[in-house]
């Protein structure tokens, strides 16, 4: 049901390698393969609750920064934007950005820092296999089966975000779990709507950070003069348009900052298909490099900006102080539940009680801390020092 012709690269739908478990539609003349892939991510638990999750700032510092679920709009919106530049499956390019970050634990990556610590003894935790795991097993919104049981290609976007798994001896167990009864191919590459939303997801972060460090004082536009690219564009601008109003230049520079980004990637991904001879979907798995990158010039302006936001953003003393409060609290968390899981909600305290062995009990724990939200945390949070 795709708009526009695919290139021959592209992932087809109609050549879609299925689900794990076999469903019969009456729809399917309405609804294409990928498109009920979205409508189960969107309306999934998970989706909801990134809306109250961090990105950088905590969810309840301000309603103008990024939360896990803008962040996630903003990706899901480039990727789209490439892959149809590129003329390859849109629809497949969004849903992976949508689901990429499912899997995040409240307070962002410091909580998943604090949840991994925590878990070192059991298996340890990542914000990207949880996320395969809510969407094959912790979601239940089907009578027939576990999880939302989303498209092999859909699965395997997710699980590959960071590349290929060439060594299953030495991923976490759930994927390994998962791949043995839903082989997703993890020693090659991913397809290249996969690969565009990785990218996509770097476009997006660069790019609001600066926005949101700007707006939360963390760094001024001065500070950005220095930068290769971003200290040009903001420079420009002012060049032109002197008495510009704060919030238009902030908005402006991430317009154009955002668009040479994006045509970087197009136009070199489009040499790098060329070079490398690429026919067809098979050709982009088995290539043993991504397909989609920046210009290697590009890439030393998205490496530095990087290093700008971690030195000037990330460990900036007001984001090491939320930083610092969020381990504390996911930390105090598990060890809690861990201690007293007749304190879990009933269901799961009810399932605690049949539990054995520590590991599973402390997996149990895990997946119910990664669930929550930045402020359904902090209440328990606040609740289990009452008691």
């Amino acid at each position: 049901m795709s708009n526009f012709d695919l290139a021959s690269f592209a992932v087809d739908e109609n050549k879609s390698r299925g689900r794990l478990h076999f469903e019969i539609y009456d729809d399917s003349k309405y609804r294409s393969v990928f498109g009920r892939d979205r409508d189960r991510i969107i309306n999934s638990s998970a989706f909801r609750r990134l809306q109250y999750k961090t990105q950088v700032f905590v969810n309840d510092t301000g309603d103008h920064y990024r939360t896990r679920l803008t962040h996630t709009l903003e990706v899901a919106q480039i990727a789209r934007w490439i892959a149809g530049a590129l003329k390859v499956n849109k629809d497949l390019a969004e849903i992976v950005s949508l689901a990429h970050d499912l899997g995040h634990p409240p307070f962002g990556h410091a909580g998943e820092e604090a949840l991994n610590e925590k878990m070192q003894a059991f298996g340890g935790f990542s914000h990207n296999v949880h996320t395969l795991k809510l969407a094959t097993k912790i979601e239940t919104r089907f009578i027939e089966f576990e999880g939302l049981n989303l498209s092999w290609e859909m699965l395997e976007g997710v699980v590959k975000h960071n590349g290929p798994i060439p060594d299953l001896s030495k991923v976490y167990a759930y994927i390994a779990e998962y791949n043995s009864k839903h082989d997703l191919d993890l020693k090659n590459y991913p397809s290249i709507e996969s690969q565009i939303s990785a990218i996509a997801d770097d476009i997006a972060y660069n790019n609001h950070d600066i926005e949101d460090g700007l707006r939360a004082e963390l760094f001024s536009i001065e500070h950005l003069f220095g930068l290769p690219l971003v200290g040009k564009i903001y420079q420009e601008i002012l060049a032109k348009y002197p008495q510009i109003k704060h919030e238009m230049l902030v908005g402006e520079a991430k317009k154009r900052l955002t668009l040479a980004m994006v045509v970087d990637v197009i136009e070199n991904t489009q040499k790098n298909i060329a070079a490398n001879k690429i026919k067809d979907e098979n050709d982009v798995r088995s290539c043993a490099k991504f397909l989609v990158k920046f210009s290697d010039e590009m890439e030393k302006t998205h490496q530095i900006l990087k290093q700008f936001l971690m030195q000037n953003m990330y460990r900036h003393e007001k984001v090491n102080h939320m930083t610092e409060n969020a381990k504390k609290i996911i930390s105090h968390l598990f060890d809690f539940y861990i201690s007293s899981p007749d304190r879990l909600p009933q269901e799961r305290a009810d399932e605690a009680k049949k539990i054995t062995d520590k590991k599973t009990l402390a997996i149990l724990i895990s997946d119910y801390i990664a669930g929550m939200t930045d402020r359904f945390a902090i209440f328990n949070y606040q609740l289990s020092n009452n008691d």
